[in-house]
Parts: structure tokens; sequence; C-alpha cells
């Protein structure tokens, strides 16, 4: 028999909280009304789960990762106008449910409509399943219940979700470009280097031509493609590899960040990406009425780069000592010298001279003062939420502009490359051929 749990008043007007069982809900509304209580609310608890049980329950497909963030932006874009249409929200889940594709999104709304269904709030029901829901979803809507406003809560929610899918897709649209070309032009210049080239050195060896300097340099460099043709993909995925496992150090990871955000041309845009998207998670969990400390911890845990972890932490330790915001930002965003970063930079950027630009820069701060000068202004006027928003629309813009100012600089410098490798290869394979030519008519 199904076990219902009920929230009811009796005569007095005191809340009672209590399960029973009965074979339907409007048996167990009666049996609660004899008993001379007003039913405020009931819901199942163990009839799902038994009855599953009973079936042998849902058979699932095996899923790997968790969701991806376009889905989950969806999701949670239609689960904001399901509530502001003023339907359940387990009505809501359910019908979202059931339109979604099998997979982990699918199957954990199922998972919180039963964990709902047993007695969990919303946001409990979410927690039991953070390969969907991460610790940022789950506490804005811890929030928004505490705060019964659970409909704004998702609309802000949904907004943050859209502009961070929103940059994600102008840093990678970016980057798809110059990352095809350089794919396709590596290609086609390996495949003259190994077939069409050695043709070309036949004709020459045949008739003992005395060949110039940059036809001999060619020719050694097309011969070390044809010996060693498998270090071209190799030495990337190799370089590749041991960035990962470096990272996978403490010190590694502090290191390759701290060159990943200072590098030339690419650093200012990575760094300014994170600040944005930083900015708008931390203006938007203060808004939804996450507590500063909590805030800083999310924040810290989802901004994907060790140096602003270690800032978002000390932050947060300034905070619990019971010091402001803007002061401890401003005073840990500058860097220390690392020498896993400095190793990255000499071997990566020209040696000495990538050495001695680190030297220079790695004192700069990654936090500039108009944005710490706009966190005191909100801590003072008791509107840092609605000024952690201007600073994330300051960087999107600036990323946006960053992003179009890259792809339009990369694109003639892709074009010269390849136009003064091509040219190389004409010249130096032509230029005896004509001499040949000449001897012959000669």
């Amino acid at each position: 028999m199904p076990t219902f749990q009920f929230e009811a008043m009796d005569s007095t007007g005191a809340e009672i909280k209590d399960v029973i069982d009965a074979a339907t809900e409007e048996d167990a509304q009666a049996t609660i009304r004899q008993m001379g209580y007003f039913v405020t609310k009931i819901s199942v608890k163990k009839a799902r789960k038994q009855a599953q049980a009973a079936a042998g329950g849902k058979k699932r497909g095996f899923v790997f990762g968790g969701v991806g963030s376009k889905e989950l932006t969806a999701f949670t874009r239609q689960l904001s106008i399901l509530q502001d249409a003023g339907l359940p929200i387990l009505r809501s889940l359910r019908i979202l449910g059931e339109q979604a594709k099998p997979g982990r999104l699918k199957y954990s709304v199922e998972d919180t409509c039963e964990a709902i269904e047993s007695g969990d709030t919303l946001s409990e029901g979410m927690a039991k399943c953070p390969k969907a829901f991460d610790r940022l979803y789950v506490n804005m809507i811890k929030a928004g219940e505490a705060g019964g406003a659970l409909e704004l809560i998702l609309q802000r929610l949904a907004d943050f979700k859209e502009r961070a899918e929103s940059l994600k897709r102008k840093v990678k649209g970016a980057m798809i470009y110059p990352c095809v070309v350089i794919s396709v032009a590596v290609g086609i210049l390996t495949f003259i280097m190994i077939s069409i080239v050695p043709s070309f050195v036949g004709i020459f060896e045949d008739f003992d031509l005395d060949l110039p300097a940059m036809t001999i340099y060619l020719i050694a460099f097309s011969t070390w493609c044809v010996n060693y043709w498998y270090l071209i993909p190799g030495v990337p995925i190799t370089i590749w590899l041991t960035i990962k496992l470096i990272r996978k150090f403490k010190a590694g990871r502090m290191g390759w960040d701290q060159f990943t955000i200072k590098v030339p041309i690419f650093g200012n845009l990575v760094e300014k990406n994170i600040m944005a998207r930083t900015s708008r998670t931390l203006g938007t969990l203060i808004s939804s009425g996450v507590p500063i400390l909590e805030s800083l911890t999310i924040t810290r845990e989802t901004c994907g780069n060790a140096v602003f972890e270690k800032l978002y932490l000390r932050i947060g330790e300034r905070i619990r000592e019971g010091d402001a915001l803007a002061q401890p930002m401003k005073e840990y965003s500058q860097l220390s010298f690392h020498p896993v970063a400095a190793f990255f930079w000499f071997a990566f950027i020209g040696g000495p001279i990538g050495l001695l630009i680190y030297m220079l820069k790695y004192r700069q701060r990654v936090v500039d003062d108009i944005v710490v000068n706009m966190v005191d202004v909100g801590e003072e006027t008791g509107e840092l939420d609605t000024m952690l928003y201007k600073v994330a629309d300051t960087y999107d813009e600036e990323v946006a502009v960053l992003t179009d100012g890259l792809t339009k600089l990369m694109e003639p410098l892709l074009i010269l490359f390849l136009g003064g490798a091509v040219g190389f290869i004409v010249i130096a394979l032509f230029v005896p051929l004509v001499e040949l030519i000449n001897g012959l008519s000669g």
C-alpha cells in the first residue's frame, strides 16, 4: 500500500507533518480529515519506488559524462517559462523530461521528479544528480526556494547560462577559422614535401645540377618529412599530453594557468574571458540571495583557472575575518614568480627572450583598478550584484572586440604564411629547372 507524506493544520492552527498509508490519495485525505486535520500538502512517498521495484525498474541506456552546457541552458530557459506560466514544478519537470532525448539530462530530471515525490525539495532532488546540476545551479535553486522567488531565480539562472553560452560561442567561433586553416595548410605542405618534392630530386640527380642553397634546404626538409613523417602529428600530441600530465600536479596547474593568462596575443583574451565569467557568476549568486562566502566558494570552483581560484580563496579568507571584498581583491590580484610558468615561457616563447618577457610581465595584476573601484562602489551603495553585472558586461564586450580583432588579424597572417611557404617551394624547385632548360636549349 502506498505511503503518503502530508502537511496539515489542526483545529488550533498548529502545523502537523506526518505520514499515512492509504490505497489512493483521496482515501488518504479522507482519513486525515476524519482525524480532525485540514490538509495543506500531500504527496506520495513510496508508491513510485515500490512500483518500479515490482516492475524491475526502468531500463536506461549507459551514458558517459555530464550534461552539455547548451542542453542545460535550453532546459533552464524552458523550465523558467513553464514556471512563469504557473505550472507546478513537478508537472513542469515531467513535461521537460518527456521531451528530452534519452541521456544524462532526461534521466536526471526523472530522478529529480522521484526525489520530489518522496518529499525532497527541488534543490535537494537536483543535488542528487551532480553530473547534470552543478553546485552553482543547486545553490541558486535553493536560494530561490528559501526566498519564495523560484520563478525569478530561474529567470536569472537562464539569463546567466545564456550569456555564458553566448560568450563561449564567440570565443570558439573565433578559434575555429585559424585552427582549420592551419590544419589544412600543414596537411597540404606535408603532402608536397612527401610526394611532390622527391620526384624533383630524382630529376636534379639525373642531370647532376648545382643546386642553389634554398633548394638544398627544401630537399633536406623534404627528406626529413619522408623519414620522420610520424613526428608531424606526434610532436603536437606529445606536447598536449605532457601539458595534461603537468597540470595533474598543483604546481604544474598553477604554472600553466599563469602562462596562459599572460602569453602574448591570446593571454589577454583568456584573462578577460575568465574575469567576465567569474564576475557574472558571483553577481548572479549574490543577487539570488546566496551568502557571500558560499558565492565565493562556488565561483572559485567554477572559474577553471588556478590563478583565479587562489584569488577567490584568499578573498574568502579575508571576508571571513570581517574585511570587505574590494581591498583583498586588489591585494591578491598581483601574481608572484612561478618556476613552472617560467619554464613554459622559456620553452614556448623563444628561450631566453621568453624568460625575459616573463620577468617583465609576471608582476602585472589580473584584476584591473576599474574592477576594484566598481566593486568598492557596489559595496558602499549595497548594489554589489549590479556592479558585478556591469563588470561582466564590460568584459564581455572587450572579449567580443578582441575575438573579432584576432580573427581579422589572423586572416592576413595566415595568407602571408601560406603565400610565403608556397612561393618558397615554387622558387626553390623551378630555379634549377629553368637553369636546366636553358642549358639544354643552349
